[in-house]
């Protein structure tokens, strides 16, 4: 659909703000809902300082997130999937929002996580950051319902001027509070965060998630990875973390450099094991591309299978859904 790939680029734009564009998209939601602007806005740098913002307000009003934002979505959802019918709206939703649900939920829950680690501190105060959490309109990262509604009316035009212009925000009766977007958005093919040299996401006030291929991971953490050796690898007493170790460093060059040997070899590769305590091993098929590069070399691959496999053939096997015993390519390429 035409409008994806714009709100894909909202719920990932990063930089400042525009902050007259999504006041406006603010009063303009409130309109749209019966209700009175806000007599005041405040911006904060993050989701977590609005969070603080928010437990400082004296005389904010209730909550109106369901007038601004929930009972719109539900009601411009039944009158689409009335005019659709549940099949129309079935290929409506499988074209625009499931193609960003995926990465953007994902991404709004870690840093709701990642807000109530910063502010929680006891059982008490972690529940009530949880629910000033609830209060929260997601901004850009509500892209993937939007994208739905593109283009199908304007009763949702003010909560897309904010997700195109600002992060997440709070709608009281008195007083909003809009949050800027990150700074620093690093992300891997997958959608999830990752970043080996500093925080995967990151906003003006230093509020910042640090993660390897979607792995939370500490900030210290990151900082020895440049240094790493096979032996801190294997002295690492966290298996999640061990796992980030060897994925950065390169199973391969783990094997290289620790001296492992291998387990077993035949016609289809190598098969490698490395004993992990505490966790699975880990078991690698070293393969040679048969079909030369145009330099003349064949390339070498290393290729992850169960920590079941016994022999070369079957970990080759398993990497085409097959068994060793029916593995029995006609030529290799």
């Amino acid at each position: 659909m035409q409008y994806v790939d714009s709100w894909r680029a909202v719920a990932a734009a990063t930089g400042a703000a525009d902050r007259a564009a999504a006041e406006d998209g603010v009063r303009l939601a409130y309109l749209a809902a019966g209700l009175a602007g806000p007599e005041e806005i405040v911006w904060a740098d993050s989701p977590r300082a609005a969070v603080e913002a928010v437990a400082g307000l004296a005389d904010a009003g209730r909550s109106v997130r369901d007038e601004v934002r929930t009972r719109p979505w539900a009601e411009e959802r039944r009158r689409v999937y009335d005019a659709l019918g549940p099949a129309g709206w079935s290929a409506l939703w499988s074209a625009t929002g499931a193609q960003l649900w995926e990465t953007t939920a994902g991404l709004a829950e870690r840093i709701r996580a990642g807000v109530v680690a910063d502010l929680g501190g006891d059982p008490d105060a972690e529940s009530r950051v949880r629910l000033l959490l609830l209060d929260a309109v997601l901004g850009q990262h509500d892209a993937a319902w939007l994208a739905a509604f593109d283009g199908r009316g304007d009763r949702l035009d003010g909560l897309a001027a904010v997700a195109r212009n600002a992060g997440w925000w709070w709608p009281y009766e008195r007083v909003a509070v809009i949050s800027e977007r990150p700074q620093v958005l690093r992300r891997d093919e997958a959608g999830r965060l990752d970043r080996g040299d500093g925080p995967a996401l990151s906003y003006p006030d230093g509020f910042a998630l640090y993660a390897w291929r979607g792995m939370p991971v500490p900030p210290a953490f990151l900082d020895e990875l440049a240094a790493l050796t096979p032996r801190r690898i294997r002295t690492e007493e966290n298996a999640e973390l061990r796992r980030v170790m060897l994925e950065y460093y390169g199973y391969d060059r783990y094997l290289t450099e620790s001296g492992a040997e291998p387990v077993h070899r035949d016609e289809t590769g190598i098969l490698w094991r490395i004993a992990l305590a505490g966790d699975e091993d880990v078991v690698m098929v070293e393969v040679v591309n048969s079909t030369p590069e145009p330099d003349g070399t064949h390339r070498t691959y290393w290729l992850r299978v169960p920590p079941t496999t016994r022999t070369a053939r079957a970990g080759v096997a398993w990497t085409f859904g097959l068994s060793g015993e029916t593995y029995a390519p006609l030529r290799q390429t």
